[in-house]
């Protein structure tokens, strides 16, 4: 009598190993050499004598800078100012610029007639017209405002037009097909196709919000980081002006962090079309 073989034994699936701290050490280290590299030698110029120390100061006088604004309280005054003007245009040239492209996408005729002022007012940038908003809305924080939502508004329009231009039509026929109606197709099929190239218009305009600040802050402003920056050019405190500078940059990768963990969350439907070996 033969035995019965035994069924194949099935391995257990490996579980994804978690990194180990000393590899995950070795990746920060592996991404960030090259910014390490360049404070490095940014430290050593002005230390060596190689660049006038007066005029380059060194990072390690530069956070100095930022230590003492911290303590006297006027980092927070200056963070929180800078903050609020970028987001309030950004937040504007966000609602505007969606609400407007995806309008032109759809509708073929209102970007005929509409196409060719908005392609002339692209042309003008933010620093041309600050006269002109500082006539209308005079030095307060409605000109500065309106000088970063000029600045957002058209990457956001663009890419949003792009985005609705480059919807699959095999989708919006699939849907009208089995009897889908324009606003189910609009919300269900277009609005998620676009959203990745209006959530890419959305953070260039986070970049270009932070870009336009400083401009807005050259005239009648008592605090922000653009003020704090070119104050402290005009009054030669060189360390603060460089900290301004650096804190700008900081608050241009946080906003842009911020911005790609909302753009993570609100599109995570596209994880399931993602590919996997």
């Amino acid at each position: 009598m033969s035995q019965l073989a035994a069924p194949p034994s099935r391995r257990p699936a490996k579980p994804v190993s978690l990194l180990s701290s000393r590899q995950l050490g070795l990746q920060w280290l592996e991404r960030s050499a090259c910014v390490l590299l360049f404070f490095a030698i940014w430290e050593f110029l002005p230390r060596a004598g190689l660049v006038n120390s007066a005029f380059l100061s060194p990072p390690s006088a530069v956070l100095a800078a930022i230590v003492q604004l911290a303590q006297s309280g006027q980092l927070g005054k200056h963070v929180a100012a800078s903050l609020q003007r970028s987001l309030a245009g950004l937040i504007l040239a966000v609602v505007a610029g969606v609400a407007l492209g995806l309008l032109m996408g759809v509708v073929r005729r209102f970007e005929a007639f509409v196409d060719p002022l908005l392609q002339l007012f692209r042309q003008v940038s933010a620093l041309a017209l600050f006269p002109v908003f500082l006539l209308f809305f005079g030095i307060g924080e409605a000109s500065k405002i309106a000088i970063i939502f000029w600045a957002a508004f058209w990457p956001v329009l663009l890419n949003t037009i792009s985005g609705v231009k480059q919807v699959e039509k095999l989708l919006i026929h699939s849907a009208l097909s089995m009897g889908a109606s324009r606003g189910f197709i609009f919300f269900k099929v277009i609005l998620p196709a676009a959203a990745p190239s209006i959530f890419t218009g959305i953070r260039l305009a986070g970049a270009y919000s932070i870009t336009a600040l400083v401009a807005a802050e050259m005239i009648g402003s008592h605090a922000g980081l653009g003020f704090l920056t070119l104050n402290s050019q005009e009054i030669f405190q060189i360390p603060s002006m460089y900290a301004g500078i650096v804190l700008l940059a900081i608050l241009g990768l946080a906003l842009n962090y911020g911005l790609a963990l909302l753009e993570k969350r609100l599109t995570r439907w596209r994880s399931g079309l993602e590919f996997h070996e």
